[in-house]
């Protein structure tokens, strides 16, 4: 494992409590995850709901990425990256559509994070992600998981071209990229995201397409 100051993350790991909706599916999902076949582990386990698979695995993603970026924080700053960028043919503006309306050009920390927060706060949000047996999904949860894992692979995307070294001599390349190639192979699984990226990312190890 990878030095990570004391366990320090970038943002707090958001936990699911026993007894709630998608404890037990929390519980399947690390439990297979953990016998090491990816392929295996983003398939939906037969007789379970698909937006409760998605949400299960966008809560595991937004852990793994915070964890990943929080040992980054000391080396990515807004000196450093003073733009949210994936080499100089991609770079990312923030907007949420509610608090920012027009994209807004920011450093790479500033923008994720407003990203992390505003996943977070989502997550939150009983309405868009039910926590009650039997309460149903909005019509616009797919739309919601999209754009959701579309900026946290920016993150992804981010710390591979532009921090990679730095990752490296903490050790924490192994784990980056199993976290990346089991991430690709989910987008790739459920076609959450479209199939293109930035040229540094695809040889990165998956036998998935990379998402923009």
């Amino acid at each position: 494992m990878f030095w990570t100051k004391g366990g320090a993350t970038f943002k707090p790991q958001k936990k699911v409590a026993p007894g709630t909706r998608r404890f037990e599916l929390h519980k399947q999902a690390a439990a297979t995850l953990g016998a090491g076949n990816l392929e295996e582990a983003v398939r939906l386990p037969a007789g379970e709901d698909l937006n409760d698979w998605l949400a299960v695995n966008v809560t595991d993603f937004y852990n793994e990425i915070s964890l990943l970026y929080g040992v980054l924080m000391d080396t990515c700053t807004p000196i450093s990256c003073p733009t949210m960028s994936a080499g100089p043919k991609f770079e990312y503006k923030w907007a949420d559509g509610v608090r920012i309306k027009k994209p807004v050009r920011c450093s790479a920390p500033k923008y994720i994070d407003y990203m992390m927060t505003w996943v977070q706060t989502t997550l939150d949000d009983e309405r868009l992600f039910p926590v009650r047996v039997g309460e149903p999904f909005p019509a616009n949860y797919r739309e919601v998981v999209r754009s959701m894992f579309k900026r946290l692979f920016r993150v992804y995307a981010h710390m591979y071209v532009n921090h990679f070294q730095a990752l490296q001599e903490m050790g924490a390349e192994p784990h980056l990229n199993t976290c990346f190639r089991h991430f690709i192979l989910f987008v790739a699984e459920f076609d959450l995201i479209e199939q293109q990226a930035p040229h540094s990312l695809s040889s990165r190890p998956t036998r998935a397409h990379t998402p923009p």
